[in-house]
């Protein structure tokens, strides 16, 4: 089968199926209420999916693009942020407005364990390259909360600055890195005593940030200034060498999530007021294309068929 695009259509609760060759919308999934974020397992095999007004957990068959379980919980309100831990084959996820993660089991679908941050509207998650350890920001706390996975506990509550949104993990250096939406930058953590390392400025109100598959630029979307912001990770500027942001591309209206093709040659970002999604080339570093898509698009997910 060809490569397809999985994109969240928040206000239509749906997943529209998208051929990236020719911006094709395939077919389309009916999901529970506001489909917000979108996770694939190992294998390729199915897709979860958080629907945050609906309080459940769809998964989505990749074959036959049908949705063959909801899983839900008591505990589960607003369920935000996933990642897919591989070598232990388990889903987290973090439920916002209760501060919860839980963390599933792939295989099963059955809850493993729940761990409640006690902090303020935790939102979005990250695993490091080992996965040994997860990352948490809480929107209204203003921390990252970083977790012990093997143990499943708590290990560190780290001040990071007002609104923190997006946290992602530089393969290489395992540094972590963390958008601060309320200040419009990015800080830069060493993921051994969590002191903040660097910090740059982007643009207005950034969300999410995703690596490239090399690990050799992270994009950040700037929700207020419809723009997507480039950090080379390796760059150098007056001889010193740090994360810089180095260009910001214009992209449609109240951008939200981003995804990489598979050899990192393209990005596809959400943009959540215009209801489409914008191809960036990464080596031209422009925009050169829109798939118009539903309505509210946010989260996405590139399923490769290599």
């Amino acid at each position: 089968m060809d490569d397809r695009l999985l994109v969240l259509n928040r206000d239509d609760d749906c997943v529209s199926v998208v051929d990236p060759e020719t911006g094709e919308t395939i077919e389309e999934i009916d999901t529970d209420f506001d489909p917000v974020t979108i996770e694939t397992s190992p294998d390729g095999g199915k897709s979860y999916v958080t629907c945050a007004q609906g309080n459940a957990l769809n998964v989505i068959d990749n074959e036959t693009f049908s949705v063959t379980g909801r899983i839900d919980h008591d505990l589960l309100d607003h369920p935000s942020g996933l990642a897919v831990r591989t070598r232990a084959n388990e889903l987290w996820l973090v439920s916002r407005n209760n501060s919860r993660v839980f963390v599933f089991d792939i295989e099963s679908d059955a809850v493993l364990d729940v761990i409640p941050t006690h902090q303020s509207l935790s939102n979005t998650l990250s695993l490091n390259a080992d996965e040994s350890t997860a990352y948490v920001t809480n929107s209204n706390g203003n921390t990252l909360t970083v977790i012990d996975c093997d143990q499943r506990r708590i290990a560190v509550d780290v001040p990071v600055g007002d609104g923190p949104e997006g946290v992602a993990v530089n393969p290489e250096t395992d540094n972590v890195y963390v958008t601060i939406q309320h200040e419009s930058r990015l800080t830069v953590h060493d993921p051994k005593h969590h002191d903040a390392l660097y910090e740059t400025e982007l643009g207005s109100s950034p969300t999410g940030i995703v690596f490239a598959p090399d690990g050799s630029l992270a994009l950040v979307p700037n929700r207020l200034s419809n723009d997507v912001s480039v950090i080379e990770t390796r760059f150098h500027r007056c001889g010193e060498g740090r994360p810089w942001e180095v260009e910001r591309i214009p992209v449609g209206i109240w951008p939200g999530e981003v995804v990489f093709n598979s050899d990192g040659s393209l990005a596809y970002v959400t943009n959540n007021k215009t209801n489409d999604v914008s191809v960036i080339d990464t080596e031209a570093r422009e925009e050169v294309d829109r798939i118009d898509v539903r309505t509210r698009p946010n989260g996405i997910t590139y399923l490769s068929r290599d």
